[in-house]
């Protein structure tokens, strides 16, 4: 194998590959980048057996050919070169030599033959979707996944087919984020799929606010190829919550609230909360919404904004930060809360102009409220 590259594309190339990488590789040659050169092209692989990724890019092959190369070392040194352009050869005995201008260097390789190859993709259901939109969906569930590995299907985004709809579902049974949107696939079709978190992020890191994805869904993985870059994965597997028991049919009252107005006063206000106890109570009153925290060990503080409330006073508790990671993933000027009492979730959209909303709004965010403490 021998090929010229623009040391700037091969950055790139392997920027994007890397952190598919196991970052404590049971098996040595999951360290490793799995390089291939034919036909004008240069494809360079990794995976950790989960995820997998392949990307592709023009470049001048003087001799096909395919070796593995240390992912991690590899990457350091052609992050660090100043020549335009690299060579890179290998040997029978996978040794690699990288030629940039007078430097040149040597990386001992595994052979291409111990490498996992990725899943085929034949016999694959798939549809095309544009990137902003498949990005824009996991942007607006992916955050609300759970972190914790004993809530284990729920360490993924969820995936629903159903109807020439794709609804996309993250929860970590706190709090709750949906979306969905019409998608071409024959309308007989249904399907439901675990997305891991891992997945989603390289994903969402790979598409781009132009041109379109095509997603394959197969029992067992998914896979979706954009921008001369394919990432295929395991998907989770087990029985998903049904998430619509927890979503509220109708609420009794709808207020709109300005989001960066209400995101500064939240981050004023969780400084007065602790780890262990994060309750910010808000208090609706005629015009008005107060925000309230107080703590033995930190102090007292109050905040209050504008609100399109009418009524009795009505006074519910949330987590702040959980909430505030809604608003950063909301997009409008305005949310609009929906609420029924102190006890049942609050539901949150961004929808424009919405004054009341259903279960079927999109995006629509779900915040389940904490215990009010006596003031």
């Amino acid at each position: 194998m021998k090929f010229v590259i623009s040391t700037q594309e091969l950055n790139y190339l392997i920027t994007k590959c890397l952190n598919i990488v196991a970052q404590k590789a049971t098996i040595p040659i999951l360290a490793n980048f799995l390089i291939e050169a034919s036909n004008d092209e240069l494809v360079i692989t990794a995976t950790d057996l989960t995820v997998g990724i392949r990307c592709f890019t023009e470049a001048k092959i003087l001799e096909e050919g395919a070796t593995t190369i240390p992912a991690k070392r590899f990457s350091q040194l052609v992050r660090e070169l100043t020549a335009v352009n690299v060579e890179i050869s290998s040997s029978p005995t996978e040794i690699t030599e990288i030629v940039a201008d007078s430097s040149r260097f040597k990386l001992n390789g595994m052979s291409k033959n111990e490498f996992p190859s990725l899943p085929s993709l034949t016999g694959a259901i798939q549809f095309k979707v544009k990137q902003s939109l498949l990005k824009d969906m996991f942007y607006r569930t992916a955050f609300a996944v759970s972190r914790e590995d004993n809530r284990y299907v729920l360490t993924g985004v969820f995936l629903l087919i159903q109807d020439s709809e794709a609804i996309f579902v993250g929860t970590d049974g706190k709090r709750l984020a949906k979306t969905h949107h019409p998608i071409e696939i024959d309308a007989s079709f249904s399907g439901s799929y675990i997305i891991p978190l891992k997945a989603v992020e390289e994903i969402q890191k790979s598409l781009e606010d132009e041109g379109d994805a095509i997603v394959y869904l197969m029992n067992d993985k998914i896979a979706v190829s954009m921008n001369n870059t394919t990432i295929i994965s395991k998907l989770l597997t087990g029985d998903y919550p049904d998430v619509n028991r927890v979503i509220p049919e109708r609420c009794e009252t709808f207020v709109t609230l300005h989001r960066e107005e209400l995101i500064t006063l939240l981050r004023q206000i969780s400084l007065f909360t602790m780890e262990t106890s994060q309750s910010v109570r808000f208090s609706f009153l005629d015009g008005e919404l107060k925000l309230t925290a107080n703590n033995m060990d930190i102090g007292e503080g109050k905040v209050s904004m504008p609100a399109n409330y009418q009524g009795s006073k009505l006074e519910v508790a949330f987590n702040p930060n959980f909430f505030l990671d809604i608003l950063r993933h909301s997009k409008a000027e305005v949310i609009t809360i929906g609420l029924t009492d102190s006890y049942n979730p609050g539901v949150i959209t961004d929808l424009e102009g919405a004054v009341t909303f259903s279960s079927k709004a999109s995006p629509l965010f779900i915040l389940m409220p904490m215990r009010l403490n006596e003031e």
